[in-house]
């Protein structure tokens, strides 16, 4: 298991709690806690995907369960059950093998089902043999519960995240946005100084450049960007320095 490029974060939401919480010593406490939502990263497996554990309200949701070996399925659960919280959803930006190592694991072990964008779904159907292709093994993920419609929203605690679609990667790639916490999560899309790879079945240079283009670089320089592999970025750092972005017209 190789060790995270990333750092927790403990994010205040605008607009929770503006005035000192009444009530009991436990009520105040909730409600302090319902103002943060909080991202706790890992890096699972031998492709060091990132995988995110989020927190608000006393819901959690999975971004992308990416724990392979026992260890990390250990790992994962136990961090999950020594939360206050519960796991409402299981959310995958897509489908390739390193993003779906935990899904059977994650899905059974909790009894929640996994969300996808409709064109992954064939990529999740296949797991067995993209895992045949990498020399891996995989437990088969489950059949999505439901379908992550992109100009939808995904809510759970305080959060609500706007879906975008980001293919050229993976048709159906996905990203969450959030709008108050300034940040998206944008599985293998976008990463610090690269960008997704294209080789793969229906990855499109072209196509992903202009998901780049069109749908995150518009968020506005200031978003950070949690990516599927390596550390965090920001946009602003990523468009005046990515060798793939540099030369794009400055933002509004």
């Amino acid at each position: 298991m190789a060790e995270s490029a990333l750092f927790e974060s403990r994010i205040r939401l605008s607009g929770k709690v503006k005035q000192r919480p009444q009530g009991t010593a436990q009520q105040q406490y909730e409600a302090r806690q319902r103002a943060f939502m909080t991202i706790t990263p890992f890096t699972f497996n031998p492709f060091s995907t990132n995988c995110y554990l989020v927190e608000s309200a006393g819901e959690l949701v999975v971004v992308d369960p990416s724990n392979q070996s026992e260890e990390e399925h250990k790992r994962l659960i136990e961090e999950i059950e020594g939360r206050e919280a519960t796991l409402k959803r299981i959310l995958l930006t897509h489908a390739h093998i390193d993003h779906i190592f935990g899904c059977a694991r994650l899905s059974d072990h909790f009894n929640v089902g996994i969300e996808v964008h409709a064109s992954e779904r064939v990529l999740l159907q296949r797991g067995e043999v993209q895992a045949s292709m990498f020399g891996v093994e995989l437990e088969s993920p489950p059949e999505p519960v439901a379908t992550i419609e992109p100009g939808s929203s995904i809510t759970f605690g305080d959060v609500v995240w706007d879906v975008l679609h980001t293919p050229g990667h993976s048709p159906g790639s996905v990203s969450f946005v959030d709008h108050d916490a300034r940040l998206v999560i944008a599985g293998d899309v976008l990463f610090a100084g690269s960008i997704g790879r294209t080789d793969l079945w229906q990855g499109s240079l072209p196509v992903l450049m202009e998901s780049i283009f069109s749908q995150l670089v518009p968020l506005g320089d200031d978003f950070r960007v949690l990516p599927g592999h390596g550390p965090e970025t920001t946009m602003g750092r990523e468009r005046t320095s990515n060798p793939f972005l540099v030369g794009h017209a400055p933002i509004g």
